[in-house]
């Protein structure tokens, strides 16, 4: 798939930012989370929903005028606090454009439909049946964990800890290199087509020449560059780390003086003249910035902390029915060759 985007273009597989989706289990080291906040900001504006499901409980309202009921489906009362239990149990499945009172009426909407059937369920006595009093008991259990859980992020996200946490990860982060370029784009398709090569690399020596000259190389970038964003902005990629682009390309960046351009620069995506702008140690995002980060990785260290606290504290003991190791192995199909190194 061809990327067109310049930064996304240039970057090496191994080093690519990834912003989105990223997960951080517990024990990772801060370090290491917080290099993802400052290589991506947008992204730190953007909290990620928790690994472990920990809802926080919604507190029903302690006197009856403060709880109206809503609806009776064959005389039982549906209350506000029941909107609100099953509103957070529904969460992201709501639709996303209805807010405000249109929410709410899609919630009673389904809590009177869920009644409704249950009541049905309770006069065919389905909630006799082994298998139904073995998914609520497990659904009992499920709630528990939750709100264990829950009990714990509380208590673990204070602002206090997350400043200490953010005070800590900038002390651990070592200063970095950034530059600030700008590059003119001829695309070779085919890196093996030596006829493309030799067509593009022409264009990038026309290109250095006329920027010896004294023409403008953001004008030159917006006429001439093949990658669509340049034309946009000149060529500008903004400020980037050695291994967030192809080492052929930051080679050659890292190598310039503010103000001076590159003879024509191959890589995989073709050839490029580069100009730097600037050099500066890479600045460390505030408190506010990456927060949200912060926020997400001690909520997941609270939890996996209390899991495995409770798991150790635990008595287990695994009969001989129990699934091992050996059982979770698949063999791989008899006509699938090898994997080898060899050419």
């Amino acid at each position: 798939m061809q990327i067109h985007h310049p930064r996304a273009a240039l970057k090496s597989k191994a080093a690519t930012r990834t912003g989105r989706g990223r997960s951080l289990v517990a024990g990772a080291s801060l370090a290491a989370l917080l290099v993802a906040a400052f290589a991506n900001p947008s992204f730190a504006q953007t909290p990620a929903a928790p690994a472990t499901p920990a809802p926080a409980a919604s507190a029903a309202p302690a006197a009856t005028g403060d709880d109206p009921v809503l609806a009776t489906v064959n005389g039982v009362a549906l209350r506000k606090s029941d909107l609100a239990v099953a509103e957070e149990e529904l969460g992201n499945s709501l639709p996303a454009q209805l807010t405000g009172p249109a929410r709410e009426e899609y919630v009673l909407g389904f809590l009177i439909d869920m009644t409704a059937l249950a009541q049905s369920a309770e006069a065919d006595k389905l909630a006799d049946s082994p298998d139904f009093q073995k998914q609520i008991d497990f659904a009992r259990k499920r709630i528990l964990m939750q709100a264990a859980l829950t009990k714990a992020t509380k208590a673990a996200i204070t602002e206090d800890a997350m400043k200490a946490t953010y005070e800590d990860a900038v002390k651990k982060q070592k200063p970095e290199q950034e530059v600030h370029a700008r590059h003119i784009l001829f695309r070779v398709a085919d890196p093996k087509d030596e006829k493309a090569s030799a067509a593009a690399k022409a264009k990038a020596d026309e290109v250095e020449a006329r920027l010896k000259k004294g023409e403008d190389f953001a004008t030159i970038a917006k006429q001439l560059t093949e990658d669509p964003s340049g034309k946009e902005n000149g060529g500008d990629l903004g400020f980037f780390t050695k291994d967030q682009m192809v080492p052929e390309f930051a080679t050659v960046a890292f190598e310039l003086k503010p103000g001076e351009v590159s003879a024509p620069v191959k890589t995989q995506f073709g050839w490029h003249v580069i100009k730097l702008e600037e050099k500066r140690e890479k600045p460390v995002p505030t408190f506010e910035q990456v927060k949200p980060q912060i926020e997400q990785f001690l909520v997941q260290k609270a939890q996996a902390d209390l899991v495995q606290k409770v798991r150790e504290a635990a008595k287990v003991e695994k009969t001989s029915a129990a699934p091992s190791p050996g059982d979770l192995r698949t063999d791989a199909p008899t006509d699938t060759p090898p994997k080898t190194d060899a050419p």
